[in-house]
């Protein structure tokens, strides 16, 4: 089951996860505190603006082509060197329960993908501040992988070549490389292979409406090449200035979760509203808005195609990197989504 969040208020504001202000959502409270030795990088979501199904690979994953945009929405991710911590260990935490905090989260897979290379690491505290809905399509738990690798990089071993990372990310997961780069790009064999697309620089506004359940990836695979389109539901191409958007995968998804396919189909009749499309493998619809969208129209319109209990998140595409702030003070960040 899916991170389930209430919306409260005038609809800015996430109730008991953070805080609201004129011009959107802010960082969410936390009881963990930065030292001076902390470093923190800002972990973006990602929407597939395309996604092609190729075929199976004979070592079991599928051929894709697919085009990734990083968004502002963002996880963030702190690490403090303790030298109270012996050689090689991570006490890793996070501020949302539902997130597992052992060795099976991608932070810790990503530090220990390393250690081939680097031998045992000093001891260190990873802090996640979870801001990205999980299980959604959207990359969290990739992305938030990519930034502890820069920050274990900026912080014990600076000569760390990109390949490495490269190598240390296509093992962890398929979209970890391309947030490594930061940038829209093109990800080609099973994902893992990424080329930035610099001439990319559109940043409209998108608009994520997040179901309160997940949908395993492997198994949207699995379906893929047997499944069949739901009469009425809306798959063709769409043509806008993001370039041609679709997504092979809506057609098992949808099949069994046709209530995406029809939030789809609603969100296309806004208007305003240039496409929609399901991010990834889902729960995660997307909409590109316009400027001209009616914010309050749409979250009325999304309660009564699928209820209350959904995560509604308006934010924008982004491109460029995060930097890496030392010490780790984000007092000064602009707010830059709104929950609706």
């Amino acid at each position: 089951m899916g991170m389930k969040r209430k919306f409260a208020g005038n609809g800015m504001l996430k109730a008991g996860l953070g805080t609201a202000n004129a011009e959107g959502y802010s960082m969410p409270p936390t009881s963990f505190v930065p030292s001076p030795r902390s470093f923190s990088l800002l972990a973006p979501a990602k929407i597939n603006l395309w996604l092609r199904v190729l075929g199976r690979r004979e070592d079991g994953f599928h051929e894709l082509e697919t085009r990734l945009a990083p968004l502002e929405l963002c996880d963030r991710l702190t690490l403090t060197a303790d030298p109270a911590l012996p050689r090689g260990e991570i006490a890793f935490s996070c501020d949302e329960v539902s997130v597992p905090v052992d060795g099976s989260n991608l932070v810790v897979k990503a530090v220990r993908a390393l250690e081939p290379v680097t031998g045992k690491l000093p001891g260190m505290r990873l802090h996640l501040e979870k801001r990205i809905p999980h299980g959604a399509g959207l990359g969290g738990g990739s992305s938030d992988a990519a930034a502890a690798l820069r920050l274990v990089r900026e912080v014990f071993c600076q000569d760390l070549r990109e390949g490495v990372l490269q190598a240390a990310a296509a093992e962890v997961g398929s979209d970890v490389p391309f947030f490594l780069l930061g940038n829209v790009a093109d990800a080609t064999g099973r994902g893992e292979k990424v080329v930035a697309v610099p001439e990319f620089t559109a940043t409209p506004r998108v608009l994520l409406v997040k179901l309160p359940f997940g949908i395993p990836t492997p198994w949207a695979y699995r379906q893929w090449k047997d499944a069949l389109e739901v009469p009425g539901l809306p798959y063709r191409p769409q043509a806008t200035a993001c370039g041609e958007l679709s997504n092979d995968l809506e057609r098992p998804v949808f099949e069994k979760f046709q209530v995406l396919g029809h939030l789809k189909a609603m969100l296309l009749a806004i208007p305003g509203v240039s496409a929609a499309l399901m991010s990834g493998s889902g729960s995660t619809v997307f909409a590109l808005l316009g400027d001209s969208v009616d914010l309050a129209a749409v979250k009325a319109a999304v309660h009564e195609e699928v209820g209350h209990e959904v995560q509604i998140i308006v934010t924008r595409l982004r491109t460029g990197a995060h930097p890496i702030v030392e010490p780790a003070d984000f007092s000064s960040l602009p707010a830059t989504d709104v929950a609706l």
